[in-house]
């Protein structure tokens, strides 16, 4: 890519506003890496016949020692709204990847279960990420790592987490 709009948008913002350019460009550039991370892994992940959101619903439950949870403790470690989840586990479920059940404990809780197939098909995908390095290959871990560290400094910088490393 020969012209670089990000770059130029810091051009601009600089001779205007010199004191707000880098964090303008910061933001900026957290949200494009984010659409162009997201392009990747869900085109890694179409073949699998899932979305990124798909995929980290199944994996969530497959991470579980009985293979489920409480729709709304998997939004609460999704980090996305209930309908969200809804949603998601709606369309599993529709392909046989996910069951749903009221909680023998509490009726108003419905869980949701990870089925054979569901438990087939993320480990499938997980191997697939595994493989491309998360569409991430072309970085060291230690670059990586650097990632990490500055988005954890960004993260709770805005409130979402306490400074520590994953």
């Amino acid at each position: 890519m020969s012209f670089d709009p990000l770059a130029e948008a810091h051009r601009q913002w600089s001779s205007r506003w010199p004191e707000h350019a880098d964090h303008m460009a910061a933001v900026t550039s957290v949200m494009r890496a984010q659409q162009l991370l997201l392009s990747r892994i869900e085109a890694l992940l179409k073949p699998h016949g899932i979305t990124f959101a798909a995929y980290e619903a199944l994996r969530l439950l497959a991470f579980t020692r009985e293979g489920r949870l409480p729709m709304g403790k998997m939004g609460e470690r999704l980090m996305v709204h209930p309908a969200s989840v809804t949603n998601v586990i709606s369309r599993l479920e529709g392909r046989g990847l996910v069951t749903r059940s009221p909680s023998p404990h509490d009726r108003r809780v419905v869980l949701a279960t990870i089925t054979p197939e569901g438990r087939a098909l993320v480990e499938d995908a997980t191997a697939t990420l595994h493989e491309a390095g998360f569409a991430l290959s072309e970085l060291s871990r230690p670059e990586a790592r650097a990632v990490i560290d500055a988005l954890q400094t960004l993260r709770a910088s805005v409130g979402d987490a306490e400074r520590a490393t994953p």
